[in-house]
């Protein structure tokens, strides 16, 4: 109950400099992740095996890598444009444009992680196998990342139950 009083007392410059943060740590979180998928799928090219991949999977190693280009790029994008709006008095803006960077990263990186894992599965199995998979991966992912949140605000913002407290579950309270 302390930490909502305290942040009632924040100044919008402060929320923003608060907001920020978070967001950053969070994008330490998902950039390492990235920047290791993105670093192997460079290497795969030169090795061996990848000119006897078949058409499709050398279009889902392309898909893979860009996005994950694409996931580095948008992640890493909040940092280096603080470093250039350091002290513009633009923090706000910074904070809400993060924000849509690190959902457009981690769309980038659902993207790559369902290629990949459906160009590993493909050339270990079939396609059948491969599509199979590569839908459990981008549902759980969507689930997860996407969906899930989006009910904790849908239930968030519906009316408070007759006690006065809101429904709980995982997660309640954050």
């Amino acid at each position: 109950m302390e930490q909502v009083s305290e942040q009632a007392k924040e100044t919008r410059e402060e929320r923003a400099d608060r907001n920020f943060v978070e967001l950053l740590q969070g994008s330490r979180v998902a950039v390492t992740g990235v920047q290791v998928l993105f670093a192997f799928l460079l290497t795969v090219p030169f090795s061996e095996g990848f000119a006897r991949l078949s058409a499709f999977d050398r279009w889902l190693f392309f898909v893979a890598l860009v996005s994950a280009a694409v996931a580095s790029i948008c992640y890493i994008a909040p940092a280096n444009q603080h470093r250039t709006l350091f002290r513009q008095g633009l923090k706000e803006r910074l904070v809400r444009r993060s924000n849509h960077y690190g959902i457009a990263g981690a769309l980038a990186l659902i993207l790559s992680m369902v290629s990949a894992t459906m160009l590993v599965v493909d050339h270990l199995f079939d396609s059948a196998v491969a599509w199979s998979t590569a839908g459990v991966v981008a549902a759980l992912a969507a689930w997860a990342w996407f969906a899930q949140p989006a009910l904790d605000r849908s239930a968030r913002s519906a009316p408070p139950e007759e006690d006065g407290r809101r429904s709980g579950g995982v997660g309640a309270g954050l």
